[in-house]
Parts: C-alpha cells; sequence; structure tokens
C-alpha cells in the first residue's frame, strides 16, 4: 500500500475538519444574529454537533474496519461538502441544529478512519506521524480566522466561509476516490485483510483507558469550550472588536499549530509521561490566564499559553495508547472522540445555559473548571503510562 496518497489525502482533510470545527465559533456572532439565536440556543448548537460525534465514533469505531479506507473516506468526505453546503442555505435555526448532529457523525468518522490509517502506515514513528495530523488540524483553526477575515472584506455574511469550505472538501472527496480507484489496482490479485467489528467493552474495562476518556473529556471541554464562546466572550462580554476577538483565538490556535509540530521533538529529551503533564499544567495556567486577565496582550499571551499546552497533549495521549494496544486503533480513536465531544458538549451547553442567567464574562468559568478536570486526568494517565513501559 502506498503511503504518500493516504497522506495526502488524511493530512489535507484534517486541516479542512480544523477549519471547519473553528468556524462555528468564530462565525457564531453572525449565525446567531441572522437566524436570531439565543445563547442557551447556540450552546444547544454545539451540544448537538459533539452528541453527533460522539455517534460517529461509537458507529465508526466498530464498524470501519469492516470496509476499505479509502472509498469510504471519499463518500464521507462527500457527503460532509453537501450538508455544509444544505446548512449555508438554510433560513431557520431549527434545521441548523438538525444538520449539525449529522455533520458531527460524518466528521467523527473521518477522523477515527484517519488515525486508524496514519497509525498503521507509520507504526516506527507513530507520535511524529499523530503528531503532524493533528498539526494540519491545528494548522486549519488556525488559518480559518484568516479565512473568515478574507472572504468578509468582499461581505459580512457567515454563508460564504462555509460555501468555500464545501468546494474545498468536494475536490478532497474526488482526489480521495481517484487515489483509492489507484490503490485498488496496485492491491488487485493480493489477499484481502480480515474484516471485523470490535468490540469497545474489552478496551474501556482497562483503568488507563478509562483515564484516558475522562482525559479526553476535559480535552474536549477545554479546546472547544474555548474555540466556540471566546470570540464572543471577548466581543460581547470583554469589549473587544469583532476583529481582535478572532485575532485573539488565533493566538490560541498558533500554539496548538506549533505545539503539535515541536512535541515529538521533545521525546527526544523527556519521557512520554512528564511531557503528558507539563503540556496540562500549561494548559492549566493558559485558560485561567484567559478568564483572569481583561487587557489585549495578556489575553493573547494567556490564548498562546493554552494552545501550547493543548496542542500536542491529544496526539501525545492516543499515540500512547495505540501503542500500548495496537490491534484496537479504531476503538482507542473512538474512544478518545467520545471523551473529547462529550467535553464539548457539557462545557458549550453549560456555558450557554449559564450564560441565559448571568453575564457572559461569569458563565465562562465553565472553560476552567474544565481544565482542572484535564489537569487532574493527565496527572492519572501519565502514571499509568509509565507503568506500561513509557517511563
Amino acid at each position: 500500500m502506498s503511503r504518500r496518497p493516504i497522506t495526502v489525502v488524511v493530512f489535507s482533510g484534517f486541516f479542512l475538519l480544523g477549519m471547519l470545527f473553528i468556524l462555528w465559533g468564530i462565525l457564531l456572532p453572525d449565525i446567531a444574529a441572522d437566524l436570531r439565536m439565543s445563547e442557551l440556543v447556540s450552546g444547544l448548537f454545539f451540544s448537538l454537533f459533539s452528541l453527533g460525534m460522539m455517534v460517529g465514533a461509537v458507529v465508526g469505531g466498530k464498524y470501519v474496519s469492516r470496509f476499505d479506507y479509502m472509498p469510504l473516506l471519499a463518500s464521507l468526505l462527500g457527503i460532509n461538502a453537501v450538508l455544509l453546503l444544505i446548512i449555508s442555505s438554510l433560513q431557520g435555526w431549527q434545521w441548523v441544529l438538525v444538520v449539525a448532529v449529522v455533520i458531527g457523525i460524518v466528521s467523527s468518522s473521518i477522523f477515527t478512519i484517519g488515525h486508524t490509517l496514519i497509525a498503521r502506515l507509520y507504526e516506527e514513528k507513530r507520535f511524529t506521524m499523530m503528531g503532524l495530523m493533528d498539526f494540519m488540524f491545528s494548522l486549519g483553526t488556525f488559518a480559518a480566522s484568516f479565512f473568515v477575515t478574507l472572504l468578509y472584506l468582499q461581505e459580512e455574511n457567515w454563508r460564504r466561509p462555509i460555501q468555500v469550505l464545501a468546494l474545498f472538501m468536494l475536490a478532497l472527496s474526488a482526489y480521495t476516490f481517484m487515489a483509492a480507484h489507484s490503490q485498488a489496482k496496485l492491491l488487485r490479485g493480493q489477499p484481502k485483510a480480515q474484516r471485523k467489528t470490535l468490540n469497545f467493552g474489552a478496551v474501556i474495562r482497562q483503568p488507563i483507558f478509562i483515564f484516558m476518556a475522562l482525559l479526553s473529556f476535559g480535552y474536549g471541554a477545554v479546546e472547544f469550550g474555548n474555540a466556540n464562546w471566546f470570540v464572543s466572550y471577548a466581543q460581547n462580554g470583554i469589549g473587544f472588536t469583532g476583529e481582535q476577538s478572532r485575532n485573539l483565538l488565533a493566538c490560541f490556535t498558533a500554539g496548538m499549530v506549533i505545539s503539535r509540530l515541536v512535541f515529538p521533538f521533545l521525546l527526544r529529551f523527556m519521557s512520554v509521561h512528564r511531557l503528558i503533564v507539563i503540556l496540562a499544567t500549561a494548559s492549566l495556567c493558559g485558560v485561567f490566564s484567559i478568564k483572569l486577565m481583561t487587557d489585549l496582550y495578556s489575553m493573547g499571551a494567556g490564548n498562546l499559553l493554552l494552545g501550547l499546552g493543548l496542542g500536542g497533549l491529544f496526539p501525545l495521549m492516543l499515540s500512547a495508547a495505540m501503542n500500548i494496544d495496537s490491534d484496537n486503533g479504531p476503538v482507542l480513536s473512538g474512544i478518545c472522540i467520545i471523551g473529547n465531544s462529550t467535553g464539548v458538549q457539557v462545557a458549550s451547553f453549560s456555558t450557554g445555559l449559564w450564560a441565559n442567567y448571568v453575564p457572559l464574562t461569569t458563565a465562562f468559568w465553565v472553560i476552567p473548571m474544565g481544565g482542572c478536570i484535564l489537569w487532574a486526568a493527565a496527572w492519572a494517565y501519565s502514571r499509568m503510562v509509565k507503568q506500561h513501559g513509557y517511563a
């Protein structure tokens, strides 16, 4: 099996998914104003999207191994593009919520396939390639703020960025179908790999993977709690302009990009379990800095520190788990996505619900609370990783 086309597809797909995930938070003030969404409905949007992610993680973790990965990946990318075009044409928030669930299901399945493919193709340098794959996701989140600003120079219309992103995804889907066809020609006549349905129960019963799920929960609460609500918090709560708020969020995504690019290099000098604790501690300091500071440069520094801590934590955590149980890669990816999506769901909805009764500046405390859960789970997970030989 040729690595290059698969790597190009997965890395490009993760870049586009990074843009997609952060776009909801960036565009939220304009979407909410246009569709007359309250803070409660906005929180419900993020919760339903993450609920779809959870469903997709369960289905993907159990069943993706029964199919050829590349044709399935091409189909899912095409479906996501069509769904984005649909959501950009809707005029009522009720149907937006419905489509958001389906987009979450499809996106989660793409994640599961991507994690599994890269982990299997690059077994000898799994930490580095998993880090680079998530680096592409973070690069997409970083580019999204500038992508929106560029399109807004022509017209401040929240639908346009979603439509352009859908076109990019359609193009990638077409390339993936061609790459899958080429791969099928190369593999013609060779015995096919055994296809099977995987079992979540046998994996999640192990204590180390329970703490991995809890760490994923805290990670999702902090990363996408901040990504989904920060622009609204900075713009409507603190009083920054829309452009200043988007640029502050770009500091966070820039930190994520740097962290995912650099953390494999740091593993030359320190152990996996120790780096997990260091990154979690940086995340905790960063998320409290964002909440306690109110001037532009301090909030920018806090966002950067949060990104530097969070960025490498997810691929580091998942790569360590796949080294321990590589045969259950799709299930491990699914567990991480389920934990992550649950964290997103709880943080996003509870922030919106609380903001219905108190100012958003108060409700934003949900995100630092998630940071505390993240740090505690990271410490416990790091101890168990050390016990499995990653000292």
